[in-house]
């Protein structure tokens, strides 16, 4: 066996007596190296009480080694590939959990958010070049149908401008934006709390099937591995760092697509949620985290988050605006003018200025201006509104001095 294999076996079996995410693990990793590492927590001679509690509870149950080579060969037989911080396609952006330090935290899932040791991972292309340019787009999974239809949007939007789509793989939210990416012939990544070999929930079989197949099935978690209620929120951190940014679609009061964006906030990555009905429970979650962290961006829809995520000063959103008319670019004499037309009639240049509080000579040149415009004509009896610019009779606005 090569030094790397015998790291990653190392790490693998790690991964095995602990939980992912656990910070007294990562430090021992850090300074003595997986091998070393392993070989003391085995002994007995962890540093700390609770984690030598835990690995004594996890080893009456196996060989922390043979556990490893078992998964080594499962993974081999999926088609599957054991990825590490020592390989090439490591993702660097996931350093960034070592400053992770959520506020008031006190569970375990919320306390324990050290970087992955490994990963393992399903699909052809390289772990770090599929989130070098990615965003996470993730939600509620009993998603109302508006917000299946923004998540799909925003999922093909960003994949159709060469963005890859992250998300965990759920019911509602999720799924509708992986499959938003897939339709576009994007790139997608479902970043799983359980075995890649059996990917959750069931239902999704099929989408997961289509990610492996021209995008990444990801997880930190040995296959075969069970999905945990806790293993979700220790999840959710790799979609937070991995990502360039984490838009919520739709949430209720309690969801982990929230905890999902706080951890994005507190590694200092754009946070942002869409906006829903104040009537629905799946936008409360949304609504309270644009109320509670100033940081959070409200966004509407591709433009926005790309504005947020994007390059500084190349991916702007545009101004949100309404139909442009030819009337937009009247100056105020002109806007007067074109309000003194009578709905109905013709009138001459005198009475025209005069109700605009013109000059006669400025009524003229704004005339003439409001002609090219297509906005009047000039009959031989006066001025009147082009026939498009009319307001049938039965719409017209009250208007003493028009003309019958």
């Amino acid at each position: 066996m090569s030094t790397q294999e015998e790291r990653t076996l190392a790490r693998v079996a790690l991964t095995w007596l602990t939980e992912p995410g656990t910070r007294s693990v990562h430090r021992l990793v850090t300074r003595l190296g997986p091998v070393a590492t392993l070989d003391l927590l085995l002994a007995g001679r962890a540093p700390e009480e609770k984690l030598r509690s835990a690995v004594a509870a996890r080893s009456a149950h196996g060989d922390a080694r043979a556990a490893a080579a078992d998964a080594f060969a499962r993974t081999e037989r999926l088609g599957a590939r054991i990825v590490t911080p020592e390989d090439e396609e490591w993702p660097a952006r996931l350093t960034d959990l070592h400053k992770l330090e959520l506020p008031g935290a006190y569970r375990r899932v919320d306390t324990e958010t050290a970087p992955p040791l490994c990963f393992w991972v399903r699909g052809s292309w390289p772990l770090a070049e599929a989130l070098d340019r990615s965003v996470a787009v993730v939600g509620a999974r009993a998603s109302t149908g508006y917000g299946t239809h923004v998540a799909t949007e925003i999922g093909y939007g960003m994949a159709d401008r060469g963005w890859t789509v992250v998300s965990g793989g759920a019911f509602g939210i999720d799924a509708a934006a992986h499959r938003g990416a897939l339709n576009a012939g994007g790139l997608t990544v479902a970043v799983l709390a359980c075995g890649v070999d059996r990917p959750y929930p069931m239902g999704n079989a099929a989408l997961f099937d289509r990610i492996a197949e021209s995008g990444l099935l990801v997880s930190e978690w040995l296959p075969g591995a069970e999905p945990l209620r806790p293993r979700f929120l220790i999840r959710n951190r790799v979609i937070a760092a991995g990502t360039l940014g984490t838009v919520v679609v739709e949430a209720s009061a309690r969801s982990g697509a929230t905890q999902t964006a706080h951890r994005a906030l507190a590694i200092g990555r754009p946070a942002m949620a869409v906006p829903g009905p104040v009537t629905s429970a799946m936008s409360v979650g949304t609504h309270e985290l644009l109320r509670d962290y100033p940081k959070a961006r409200l966004v509407v829809g591709v433009a926005h988050v790309l504005e947020e995520v994007g390059r500084i000063g190349a991916d702007l959103a545009p101004p949100a605006r309404g139909p442009e008319r030819p009337t937009d670019a009247l100056d105020d004499e002109a806007r007067s003018v074109l309000e003194a037309m009578p709905r109905r009639g013709r009138a001459d240049v005198q009475r025209l200025a005069a109700r605009a509080g013109l000059d006669v000579r400025t009524a003229l040149r704004k005339l003439s201006l409001l002609e090219e415009l297509t906005l009047v004509v000039r009959r031989d009896d006066g001025y009147g509104l082009a026939p498009a610019n009319r307001v049938p009779a039965s719409r017209a606005p009250a208007n003493p001095a028009s003309d019958g």
